[in-house]
C-alpha cells in the first residue's frame, strides 16, 4: 500500500519587520501588552506591490531550488492560503503554477483561513492515495492580511498580531520519510459571521468597512473560551487515533500563533513541555501559513527527532479546529 510523506518545506518572509513598539504606537496598546499578552515581538510586512501570489512564488521557488525538483514534474499545485488575494474573484493557484514553471500541474485552489495547513495536508494525502497516477503535490500558502488591519478598531485588537509571509511543502507518494498519518477536523458554524471584512462580497459589494472586523468581541471570546481548548484537544486526539497513537505519543507541536496564555494552556492539555513546541513571536499570525512554517523552522533547527510524532494543529474563523500528524524521519519497513 502506498504511503504519503512531506519531502521538503521552505518559507519566505518579506524584508520589512514591524516591531512590537510600532504596533503599540499605531494601536495605543502598551508595548508590554503587545509583547507579554499578545505574544508578539514583531512581524513581517509585505511591500505594497508584493501580493499573495508573489509571496507564494518566492516560497515555492525556494523549495524547488533547495531540492532540485523540476517544476515541470509536479502533478498538482495547491494554494491553500488566505482568502484575501491579488484580486477579489480570482484563483491564485494557476498563476502560481505558471510562474514557477509547473507546466503540467493541475492547479487546485483551497484558499482558507487559519486552519489551512492541517486540512491542506489532509486533502493532498487523500488525493495522492485516491489517484494512482498522482505522485507529487506542491502545497503553498501565503498571507498579506496585515493590510486588512485598522489599528484604531479595538474590536479587532486580537488580530493586531497578523503579519505577512508564505510557506511551501512538497507532498509525495512513497517519499520515504516524514509520513503523513491521520487527520481530523471539527467545525462550529455558530461563529461563522463573527470575523469578516464586511465589504466586497455580494452582501455589500461596493461599500462599507474594508478592514477585518469582529461583530461582537465579547460574545465571540466567551464562546471560544468555552469550547476552543476542548476542540483543539479533540481534533488532535482523533487525528492521533487515526494514526494508531495517543496524546502521550506526541513529540512536538507545530501550531498557529496565539496569545501566550492559550499556548501554555494548550501545551498542558497535550502534555508537552514548552521546549517541544514552536512559538512564532517574531512573525505573528499568518493565516494558514503558521503550522507548516513552524515545521520548516523546527526541521532546519534540528529540533525534530527521528521516529517522533509531530502534531500540526490549527484553528480558523468559521470556526474550524484541525489536526494532522506526521511521523518524522525515515520510514520503518
Amino acid at each position: 500500500m502506498s504511503r504519503v510523506g512531506i519531502a521538503a518545506t521552505a518559507a519566505y518572509l518579506p524584508e520589512r519587520w514591524m516591531t512590537a513598539a510600532e504596533v503599540a504606537e499605531r494601536s495605543g496598546i502598551p508595548q508590554s501588552v503587545i509583547v507579554e499578552k499578545f505574544g508578539l515581538r514583531g512581524k513581517h510586512i509585505a511591500a505594497e506591490d508584493e501580493h499573495v501570489s508573489d509571496l507564494s512564488v518566492r516560497a515555492a521557488e525556494a523549495l524547488l531550488e533547495e531540492t532540485g525538483i523540476d517544476p515541470a514534474s509536479l502533478d498538482v499545485v495547491m494554494y491553500y492560503g488566505s482568502t484575501w488575494k491579488d484580486y477579489a474573484v480570482w484563483q491564485a493557484a494557476p498563476w502560481i503554477a505558471h510562474r514557477i514553471g509547473a507546466s503540467r500541474a493541475y492547479a487546485v485552489e483551497y484558499d482558507n483561513v487559519s486552519c489551512g495547513t492541517p486540512v491542506a495536508l489532509r486533502v493532498a494525502r487523500d488525493m495522492l492515495l485516491a489517484e494512482e497516477e498522482l505522485r507529487s503535490i506542491l502545497v503553498v500558502a501565503a498571507c498579506r492580511e496585515s493590510y486588512l488591519l485598522d489599528y484604531g478598531n479595538h474590536r479587532s485588537r486580537f488580530m493586531f498580531t497578523f503579519g505577512d509571509g508564505a510557506v511551501a511543502g512538497l507532498v509525495l507518494k512513497d517519499a520515504g520519510r516524514n509520513e503523513l498519518l491521520g487527520c481530523h477536523g471539527i467545525t462550529d458554524g455558530s461563529f461563522s459571521l463573527q470575523v469578516k471584512v464586511p465589504s466586497g462580497g455580494s452582501v455589500h459589494p461596493n461599500g462599507g468597512y474594508r478592514f477585518l472586523d469582529v461583530a461582537d468581541p465579547a460574545a465571540m471570546k466567551a464562546g471560544l473560551d468555552r469550547v476552543s481548548l476542548a476542540n483543539f484537544a479533540a481534533a488532535a486526539q482523533v487525528a492521533l487515533e487515526r494514526s494508531g497513537a495517543t496524546l502521550a505519543d506526541v513529540g512536538y507541536l507545530c501550531g498557529i500563533h496565539m496569545k501566550p496564555s492559550m499556548h501554555r494552556a494548550l501545551l498542558r492539555e497535550l502534555g508537552l513541555d514548552e521546549s517541544r513546541a514552536a512559538y512564532l513571536d517574531d512573525t505573528g499570525h499568518m493565516s494558514g501559513v503558521d503550522p507548516l512554517l513552524a515545521l520548516d523552522r523546527a526541521a532546519r533547527a534540528g529540533e525534530l527527532r527521528d521516529g517522533e510524532l509531530v502534531l500540526l494543529l490549527a484553528a480558523g474563523t468559521g470556526y474550524t479546529w484541525a489536526a494532522s500528524v506526521v511521523r518524522w524521519g525515515e520510514w520503518q519497513h
